[in-house]
């Protein structure tokens, strides 16, 4: 199978020659009249429709979706864009805007499979490009050197846009599977994140482009970001990644939740309370960290492996050259694809695909999925049920939280263990918290005497805890570093901020710890250390303090390593991480006062290995020693390794080796990105593409050759020795138990809000009622959305809680409470499906004074949950 052939929609593709793209490109938009340049022309057999792009009106995508028309080209760069596959495909092996006197005909070929494999250099990836040595140097040093038009006050949107362009894992991921960017969530930032890194680095880049649809989703997200005033690299960052995650985020199984470090937690607990001893190291709170927890989440990665921690060096060139050769080299049908990234797919079968398994279309599409399962489902005994069925009308039990990983959790997501000593019984409180940046102080003088001071360092060190970083320093360090800061003012490193950071807290005065064993406010004192180290390490430098009047900013020069930056003095003893070592990949500088300034970004380009200054359009390479002069805001670190490009070497050795093999195996794309990119990748996990019966969910079946990919058996079996996980999968096939579950769940979807309309309908029509019951409008949204396919999970039992006040027996309705009333009868059904309480009904009494006046009284009832 061709690399070209996965998109089935080249067919509709008619003859087209450059001389007629040339002078198209020279039109105007049929609808709007505007002028190019990135105008789009349809590829349709028999059509000759030209729109304008995203920087306008998008009358090309909205002629698409009028026609179903799936296939257009940008006239400036000749970029073809499949709009049903939602992403870029190629016509042929060199695609590119070409003088008229050097005209070639793209005659698309009548079967897709003669299209011509390209070579890894022509792919619109990074790795197509820095993975092959024999690439030419001008081809490499183009890519990703591409400005960002400033918009209006947007140096902060277009500096912090570079920089996680520069982040390889999180980039390749959205260059090389483009079919895993699939959401149905508005303002499907992801997809318009998705078009400007491909335009940033296609080889055929322009010198700059406009995040005009990326500017407009982050409005729509955040209001903050409306108008054109000036905004914060940081927080733009933080709303720009929680929307990523949110739209590409999957619920993974219970059992990937990684129960190693809850049980490292317990342990800790236990050992501080029996020894009355802990490792003391810091305090989230003595560091101001409040800024960097508003994206707490649950930790959903196992970082498990075995590989050791070794030096960095400089082996990139090496690198290129072995996974160049490991992922384009041809091994069947499914190594000729790119073995890259993909979104963390999960088990949940509850529905948005609006086509059954066996239609013609997927059958099309998924040559290799068999529609029924093997006779011997003995390869899926090891496997752990994570869906949970709906028995249909029993009362159903509370809800789990549910869990959810993305790309963005998965590359940034680290986490702290936070604990609290109350200093009169010495227990030990610890909790765990996971973070997407560290916002460090920058400590002054005082703060800096204290990090150093002998007294201090030995402490620590005694402790066991983070005075390791300084431990090495001797006194005449010490008395040079303090006579420098008296005529250049103090000198702060990297390590004092992440040192300060993790410093002890002490909890006294207004600030007492309320013990749970004392029960009592206690003095107490706040530590943390990192659990799980992220696999790019976001780290946020705290220039700037509001107060309520003005605002200040920290001018200090923070100093930074380029390479070898060592977390390990501020790692738990019991953490799975291996590699502490981190090399820098980005750094987004800010330049002024804090009520007016500019943002600029120092990047690493992964493909030549140098420096560049990204200041909104302007692309300059600088060197090294004007990066470290850079007076840093936010930087990006990724984990070092040598030990992983051994492993790549010897996957590469097996590979080249073309054993035959009677079995092939498949295996997860997301995990090869990660065995590609990570410096710990983890055990492989198949269980993204497989259901709990072992099958691929119907859902998954129209996609599945964007989540697998096929190895033979000689390097599947290395892989799985040393990466452990699994399962071993050799036969894809459309799980029907999950077809059938799905068809219960509409059905039961469907059911219930056929009921609810006409149950509604006739309570609307009774004109007095004798009883009215109350309902949680929080609970009854969490419902319609469940029941209008919106959301996977059934909402739980009911809980009326929070629309009640007073004592269990004395209960009545809260004033302003977020409630609905409904009937009596459409009450009862719904607590004959759900459960839950507590009733809350409203009765009307009518007593007869006379025969002309009456009163009514209402009188609240309330029952217990059942």
């Amino acid at each position: 199978m061709s690399h070209l052939s996965d998109c089935i929609h080249l067919e509709s593709v008619g003859e087209v020659t450059k001389d007629e793209l040339i002078e198209k490109s020279h039109g105007t938009c049929q609808d709007c009249k505007v002028g190019g340049p990135n105008l789009w022309a349809c590829l349709e057999n028999g059509c000759s429709y030209v729109g304008c792009g995203e920087s306008h009106s998008d009358h090309s995508t909205l002629h698409s979706q009028e026609t179903m028309h799936n296939l257009t080209v940008n006239l400036t760069t000749l970029r073809v864009w499949c709009y049903a596959c939602g992403k870029e495909v190629f016509l042929e092996r060199k695609l590119g805007p070409l003088p008229v006197q050097h005209t070639r005909i793209l005659k698309v070929p009548e079967h897709p499979d003669s299209f011509p494999e390209p070579s890894p250099k022509d792919r619109n990836t990074i790795a197509g490009s820095y993975l092959d040595p024999e690439a030419e140097y001008d081809d490499v040093r183009n890519r990703g050197l591409t400005g960002l038009k400033n918009i209006g006050n947007t140096c902060y949107l277009n500096a912090a846009l570079q920089a996680l362009s520069n982040c390889p894992p999180l980039t390749l991921f959205f260059l090389e599977c483009g079919g895993l960017v699939q959401t149905d969530k508005k303002p499907a930032l992801s997809k318009s994140y998705q078009k400007l890194m491909a335009e940033i680095w296609h080889k055929n880049r322009p010198s700059y482009v406009v995040p005009t649809s990326l500017f407009q989703g982050i409005k729509t997200v955040n209001p903050m970001f409306r108008g054109y005033s000036q905004q914060d690299a940081q927080e733009f960052l933080r709303c720009l990644m929680d929307q990523l995650h949110e739209e590409l985020k999957e619920q993974v199984a219970e059992q990937t939740v990684d129960s190693q470090c809850i049980t490292m937690v317990e342990q800790m607990e236990e050992e501080n309370s029996s020894d009355n001893e802990f490792q003391s190291c810091d305090s989230c709170a003595g560091s101001d960290k409040a800024d960097g927890e508003s994206n707490l989440k649950m930790l959903t990665e196992d970082q498990g492996g075995e590989l050791k921690n070794h030096a960095p060096t400089k082996v990139r060139s090496q690198e290129r050259s072995l996974l160049h050769k490991l992922y384009n080299h041809s091994t069947g049908d499914d190594l000729d694809k790119d073995m890259d990234t993909s979104t963390e797919v999960t088990t949940d079968v509850s529905m948005h695909s609006s086509s059954t398994p066996n239609s013609p279309m997927l059958n099309e599409a998924n040559s290799r999925l068999s529609s029924s399962p093997p006779r011997s489902t003995s390869v899926w005994g090891g496997l752990v049920s994570s869906h949970k069925k709906v028995t249909s009308f029993a009362p159903l039990k509370k809800r789990k939280q549910a869990k959810y990983k993305s790309v963005i959790s998965d590359v940034f997501d680290g986490t702290i263990v936070s604990s609290v000593q109350c200093l009169t019984c010495d227990r030990v409180s610890t909790t765990l918290e996971t973070f997407q940046d560290l916002s460090l102080p920058i400590p002054g003088k005082e703060d800096l005497a204290k990090l150093h001071s002998s007294s201090h360092q030995m402490s620590l060190v005694k402790a066991g805890s983070c005075g390791e970083a300084y431990a090495p320093q001797g006194w005449i360090a010490y008395v040079m570093e303090y006579i420098k800061s008296w005529f250049w003012g103090p000198v702060v490193s990297l390590q004092d901020c992440l040192a300060a950071f993790f410093a002890r807290d002490e909890l006294k005065g207004d600030n007492m710890y309320s013990c749970e064993k004392c029960k009592k406010l206690r003095n107490g004192v706040k530590f943390c250390k990192v659990l799980v180290l992220p696999e790019i390490l976001c780290i946020h430098l705290k220039r700037f303090r509001h107060e309520l009047m003005f605002s200040t900013k920290i001018n200090n020069h923070v100093s930074f390593p380029l390479e070898g930056l060592d977390l390990q003095p501020f790692l738990a003893k019991d953490s799975p991480s291996q590699i502490t070592t981190y090399e820098l990949l980005s750094v987004i500088c800010h330049h002024g006062t804090a009520s007016c300034g500019h943002y600029t970004a120092f990047c690493l380009n992964d493909l030549n290995d140098r420096w560049y200054e990204f200041d909104d359009q302007s692309v300059t390479e600088v060197s090294q020693s004007t990066v470290q002069n850079a007076e840093a805001y936010v930087l990006f670190y990724r984990k070092s390794s040598d030990e992983m490009l051994k492993e790549r070497q010897r996957v590469t050795h097996l590979l080249n080796m073309m054993e035959p093999s009677l079995l092939q195996f498949y295996i997860s794309r997301q995990w090869l990105n990660k065995f590609k990119t990570f410096a710990e990748p983890g055990p492989i996990s198949n269980k993204e593409f497989l259901c709990v019966h072992g099958g691929v969910p119907p859902r998954k079946a129209s996609y599945i050759d964007d989540l697998v990919v096929m190895l033979p058996q000689n390097v599947w079996d290395y892989l799985y020795s040393r990466f452990g996980g699994g399962p071993a999968v050799n036969h894809l096939y459309t799980c029907q138990h999950c077809q059938i579950e799905i068809e219960k769940l509409e059905k039961r979807r469907k059911m219930e809000l056929e009921m609810f309309v006409r149950l509604n309908k006739a309570f609307q029509e009774e004109e007095s009622p004798s009883v009215i019951y109350c309902i949680s409008m929080q609970w009854f949204r969490e419902w319609e959305g469940f029941v209008k396919g919106k959301e996977h999970e059934h909402p739980g039992p009911i809980d009326n809680t929070k629309i009640a006040i007073g004592k269990s027996s004395h209960l009545s309705l809260k004033q302003g409470a977020d409630s609905g009333q409904i009937s009596e009868e459409t009450w009862n059904f719904l607590h004959s499906i759900y459960g839950g309480g507590p009733e809350i009904a409203l009765r009307q009494n009518v007593a007869h004074q006379d025969t002309s006046s009456a009163e009514e009284k209402n009188e609240v009832e309330i029952r217990p949950v059942q």
